[in-house]
């Protein structure tokens, strides 16, 4: 992948994030953007974020290689400022093909730019989360990102209860 449609952030970046895991996942994470560590070893959600993020899986019973994680943005955008609406949509066919090709049972949109990049709405994160929405015929979680939680920790219950709702539909055949 050697894309170079947003100037801002292919003169920032030092590595394509592009995903991380099993590419035959029922569970995919998809997040907003690298961040500073991601960027410069090329995985998604490896510094703090990332650390609690492989908790809250690991919560689940799985690993990081059981998983598929991704971001909307294949790039870090300068100073981790939010995706820009001209990026999202030159990353969109990226990440819509990564989906296609995994065909997860399950896909859990981490934050505010996941949840609106995914579902096409201008809807926050605070009307969608625990509520499961709808990708292209695969369900979709809405919850909080890692990094909110660092910086709200008593909203944690809040995203296990996202996860304990995932995990049933996990188990569920045939959906």
């Amino acid at each position: 992948m050697k894309c170079r449609k947003c100037p801002a952030l292919v003169t920032n970046r030092n590595k394509i994030v592009f995903g991380a895991g099993n590419i035959r996942a029922q569970l995919v994470f998809v997040g907003e953007a690298p961040g500073r560590d991601e960027d410069l070893q090329g995985i998604p959600f490896v510094g703090r974020a990332g650390q609690l993020l492989t908790k809250i899986i690991e919560a689940m019973g799985m690993t990081r290689r059981e998983v598929f994680i991704c971001n909307v943005l294949k790039c870090r955008p300068p100073q981790n400022r939010p995706p820009a609406p001209d990026e999202v949509i030159h990353c969109r066919p990226y990440l819509k093909e990564q989906l296609r090709l995994i065909a997860p049972k399950i896909i859990v949109a981490l934050g505010n730019h996941a949840c609106q990049a995914l579902l096409s709405t201008d809807k926050g994160i605070s009307q969608l989360r625990g509520s499961l929405q709808e990708y292209e015929g695969i369900p979709v979680m809405c919850t909080y990102h890692p990094a909110y939680l660092l910086r709200n920790p008593s909203e944690k219950r809040k995203v296990w209860e996202d996860m304990k709702k995932v995990i049933q539909l996990l188990n569920t055949p045939d959906v």
